[in-house]
């Protein structure tokens, strides 16, 4: 259970939200929602214990799941059955018992007397932990999620970015916690995945607080809806699902509007009777109450709901360059003994549009990371044309310096651009006043997009490369990454789960990972979007 008692949320100087009091118990599935920036994601954190409110007190009893958008582990050299064991403090007998089992093979007979001891005692604890029938269950969530059995073998450097944050997934709804918060659990998911998990959150026993933009898992999940209206730094709270929420918070809407007319012509006419009192010097008092109560009227009723901003997005015109300004031959990755794909050629003409699809691990954030210069290939190379001025979005942010503010991060993508012009773009992505000098580290996953794609904005790229861009975007947003998309005279190679996003791409060619064949696009591929 968690019992939230008069939060407030401040970033800087900005009130994000004021005297919020709830509690989220056992059967409670609540959707947190609120556009961009609102603070879903700083409330989440503070409810999760990883923040403190400016003011009020949170508390909860029983153990807290949280899942946030961009999960970091600090150990990378575990593998991802370790991980995922460490939810319930098995990971440290498991190490144990695999030591005792190599240490038995000693030819020492007192040392392998002591190791068969050993042994006994670990297996005992392991079992009384749950142990065999533990793993399997790990192994069954992992699977569901998309995680085969040989990925839990590998450590997890050796994973990509959505195989990590699927292996943080799997560890929180193993760990058995009484309360879950998870934000944005269906990225990196695929379509069969994201039936699963909405499956088994609406059949969870416990608490739980998700922030999410699939429609459909909040229909299927949610039974209250707690709304974070960024203009008024408010929480509403909503004991409905999410239908009748969204039913509700019309009904709100039309009377306030209704309310607000009114107290409007009321004040209206008490305004003019006082303008006529005022006249007589008798009455001049009279008509200064009646101006104080027009205020009171106008004060207490709440207008219309404030339409949310939204960050306004043109990618650059893109640089002159020549005829194919990027081309990669024989490009192959491997981790380990895992081939993750081998003998790609790709060439991305000017202007070029370029799907790559693959199911998750086949290794489509790689091959951008390479393309992009961060990583190098097993083999092959990755030859720049005339004229190439690259922009990689990535889906894990790396782009950026967390530990730098928005202005900086800005100023070093474009340091010929005076800082004037520099806050002009970044206001054109909500970011204003103090929201500017915040390191990039503390921002929500959101707002990490945003000013990934104000750094596309200003690097006249004539080829982007796109990892997963509609990702943490509220409804509004994704529709301005769309429309630039559709109007970009650049190449773009996307990786996506979006079937939108490829519909405004439009492209005409697709790539198929882990073999690396090419083909034209046609109608058939659509439907291997959300699979991939």
């Amino acid at each position: 259970m968690i019992t939230a008692t008069d939060v407030e949320l401040r970033v800087g100087a900005r009130l994000l939200l004021s005297g919020a009091s709830f509690r989220v118990a056992a059967g409670d599935r609540v959707g947190l929602v609120g556009r961009n920036g609102a603070g879903k994601t700083t409330l989440t954190k503070v409810l999760a214990g990883e923040g403190q409110p400016s003011a009020g007190t949170v508390t909860s009893s029983g153990e807290v799941g949280y899942l946030p958008q961009d999960p970091r582990t600090g150990d990378l050299e575990v593998t991802a059955q370790a991980r995922i064991l460490s939810a319930r403090g098995l990971d440290v007998v498991t190490e144990q018992l695999r030591a005792a089992e190599t240490a038995m093979a000693d030819e020492d007979d007192e040392r392998r007397e002591r190791a068969m001891k050993k042994y006994a005692r670990l297996d005992a604890e392991f079992t009384s932990r749950g142990g065999y029938a533990a793993e399997s269950e790990a192994a069954s969530i992992a699977s569901s999620l998309g995680l085969p059995e040989r990925v839990l073998g590998q450590p997890l450097r050796t994973l990509s970015g959505g195989q990590r944050r699927r292996v943080e997934l799997t560890r929180i709804l193993f760990s058995g916690a009484e309360t879950l918060l998870l934000d944005e659990p269906t990225n990196h998911l695929d379509a069969d995945s994201i039936v699963w998990l909405r499956d088994y959150l609406k059949a969870y026993q416990g608490g739980l607080i998700i922030i999410s933009h699939d429609v459909e898992l909040l229909e299927t999940v949610v039974t209250r809806v707690f709304h974070l209206d960024a203009n008024r730094g408010e929480l509403d709270l909503y004991n409905v699902g999410w239908k009748a929420y969204l039913q509700q918070r019309e009904t709100d809407e039309r009377r306030r509007k209704r309310e607000r007319a009114n107290a409007e012509k009321k004040a209206g006419a008490l305004l003019a009777q006082a303008d006529k009192m005022r006249a007589k010097a008798t009455k001049a008092t009279a008509a200064q109450n009646m101006a104080r109560r027009a205020e009171r009227l106008l004060a207490g009723a709440e207008g219309g709901r404030q339409q949310d901003r939204v960050a306004r997005l043109r990618f650059p015109q893109p640089a002159p360059c020549g005829r194919t300004p990027l081309t990669a031959e024989g490009l192959s990755r491997s981790y380990g003994s895992q081939e993750v794909f081998t003998d790609v050629d790709l060439a991305i003409d000017r202007g070029s549009r370029v799907v790559v699809l693959g199911l998750n691990g086949a290794g489509k954030t790689t091959l951008l990371r390479i393309l992009s210069g961060v990583d190098e290939p097993d083999t092959g190379a990755v030859q720049e044309g005339h004229g190439l001025k690259l922009g990689y979005y990535a889906q894990e942010h790396e782009n950026l310096d967390t530990s730098r503010s928005v202005l900086q991060n800005m100023k070093s993508a474009a340091p010929d651009l005076g800082e004037t012009e520099v806050r002009k773009v970044l206001g054109s992505f909500l970011f204003t006043g103090d929201d500017v000098d915040k390191p990039a580290g503390v921002l929500s996953g959101g707002e990490k997009t945003r000013l990934s794609l104000a750094l596309l904005v200003v690097s006249s790229a004539n080829v982007l490369l796109l990892d997963e861009p509609t990702n943490n975007l509220d409804p509004a947003s994704r529709e301005e990454i769309l429309g630039a998309l559709r109007t970009y005279e650049g190449a773009v190679v996307l990786v996506t789960h979006d079937e939108g996003a490829v519909a405004a791409l439009e492209p005409e060619r697709v790539l198929l990972l882990p073999d690396g064949v090419e083909d034209l696009w046609g109608p058939d591929y659509s439907e291997l979007v959300e699979l991939a």
